[in-house]
């Protein structure tokens, strides 16, 4: 027994010495987790979450590690196996088979330019007479930023410019008119939103979308952004209260992404109610609702509404007029868990004609495509259905056949309908995210009805629409 400990003592030791052993050979290499490490958009002043970086040394023996350095620090901030000093990193032995943790941000100063402008250095390891070097990149964008110790910012009038993307660290509240201009981005940290108590204009373009997401550009891991994530941002409130007078929304070429609630828009008034016409946008991926209209008068055209983890759509006293708009509820319909709430079972549509609060509910669907994982994806909450005097006319529903008079040209289904969208799921292993565009063999196509059709020749992507047999949807098919 003695003896058989003695001998593998020996081998502990030689194996040991052995993996000490350094290599001086200038053919040996070490190797990295990536060759370049590379932030997206970086907004000025403020510092990125952290890339982390693996350094291996694969070989036999052991490599030392003279010297470890950028060509200039000053943007990218590097800590390597918790020393962030890199004059300090000097004559490192790396052993054969261990590896190195090294951690990575990007903080720029302000660039004084409206434009993204890339940053570039390079991390370089000496060991050896020779150099091994990984990439460093990052697109810098100057920013207006909006941040105040109260977490709560109060103006009149504001507006909105396309020079450069807005950084709003805190709750926005506009009590005269709000405006965005074409092109605008608006970027909102954690809780942020946007409440407008008076009108609004934002009027983008095709060229121009008006976009408001949250501010985490970076990725959630490999393969997931964080723009996939939904309640980044808290979203947009328009309030009409009593005492302010009528209210008129107008909102063109908007995309909001990725909050809590997409769209809320409130009134407390019993009479003339505020007015909201909501066209060629896009309300995507939110953790509780995406479009919650009460005591609104509205139009919603060419617009997708869809990946609500509740409603995509809550419609609540008023008149709303929906035409060739795709609702799509799929949210969480994925291979991957990145959401922090669960779908719920409701319909991707509810509309409640049954509150003593608020005005009557009418809601009319013309050429529209309702969706979702669920069986019913339509629901009228309304006292007596075959009284209830709206049209629903020309759409794909995946719902149950709806008894009222006026829901006419409409084709039900209740099973699962692969051939309908371009992709309704997300699969992040294989880059694939929803895409609500009609496949090609989709049955929504050419149902939709010409009069209603010849309001809005042009679908969401400025696609011509075939104006005889259009296609159900805010996105005609085409190659």
């Amino acid at each position: 027994m003695r003896r058989l400990l003695i001998i593998l003592s020996a081998v502990i030791a030689l194996v040991s010495c052995r993996e000490e052993q350094l290599s001086s050979d200038p053919s040996l290499n070490l190797t990295f987790s990536r060759d370049t490490v590379a932030f997206d958009t970086v907004f000025t002043s403020v510092g990125t979450s952290t890339i982390r970086l693996m350094v291996y040394n694969r070989n036999r023996n052991a490599l030392l590690i003279q010297r470890i350095w950028t060509d200039n620090s000053s943007a990218f901030m590097v800590n390597v196996d918790g020393e962030n000093d890199l004059s300090r990193l000097t004559d490192i032995q790396l052993n054969g088979g261990d590896s190195l943790f090294v951690f990575i941000k990007a903080h720029i100063d302000p660039l004084k330019v409206n434009n993204p402008v890339l940053i570039e250095d390079n991390l370089h390891f000496a060991f050896n007479d020779k150099t091994q070097s990984v990439h460093l990149e990052a697109i810098g964008q100057d920013v207006h930023l909006i941040k105040s110790a109260e977490r709560y910012t109060l103006r009149n009038n504001c507006t909105f410019n396309d020079d450069k993307p807005y950084l709003i660290y805190d709750t926005v509240a506009v009590q005269g008119k709000l405006t965005l201009k074409a092109g605008a981005r608006l970027f909102f940290h954690d809780k942020a939103a946007i409440i407008a108590y008076g009108g609004v204009d934002a009027v983008g373009s095709l060229d121009k979308p008006i976009v408001l997401k949250g501010d985490r550009v970076d990725d959630l891991f490999d393969n997931v952004p964080y723009a996939y994530v939904a309640g980044m941002w808290s979203g947009v409130y328009l309030f009409d209260l009593k005492g302010t007078g009528t209210k008129s929304y107008r909102l063109e070429y908007v995309d909001i992404l990725s909050a809590n609630v997409g769209l809320y828009v409130y009134s407390e008034k019993e009479t003339s109610l505020p007015a909201l016409s909501l066209l060629n946008s896009r309300i995507h991926n939110h953790a509780v609702y995406g479009l919650v209209l009460y005591n609104t008068n509205a139009t919603v055209a060419n617009t997708e509404l869809s990946n609500a983890a509740s409603y995509c759509a809550y419609l609540e006293g008023g008149t709303h007029r929906f035409v060739h708009s795709t609702i799509a509820s799929y949210f969480n319909s994925t291979d991957v868990r990145i959401q922090s709430t669960s779908r719920q079972d409701v319909a991707a549509v509810y509309i409640n004609n049954l509150s003593k609060e608020a005005q009557p509910t009418h809601a009319s669907f013309h050429n529209c495509i309702v969706s979702g994982v669920r069986g019913n994806n339509l629901l009228v909450a309304t006292p007596f259905e075959q009284y209830y005097t709206d049209t629903i006319t020309g759409c794909y529903l995946k719902a149950d056949s709806l008894n009222i008079p006026k829901a006419t040209h409409n084709i039900y289904w209740q099973k699962e309908d692969s051939a309908l969208f371009v992709n309704m799921y997300y699969k992040y292993q294989q880059y694939i995210y929803y895409d609500f565009r009609l496949a090609e063999h989709s049955p929504a196509r050419g149902i939709g009805q010409t009069q209603a059709a010849q309001a809005y020749p042009t679908d969401r992507l400025g696609h011509k629409r075939n104006i005889d047999k259009p296609d159900a949807g805010c996105y005609d098919w085409s190659l």
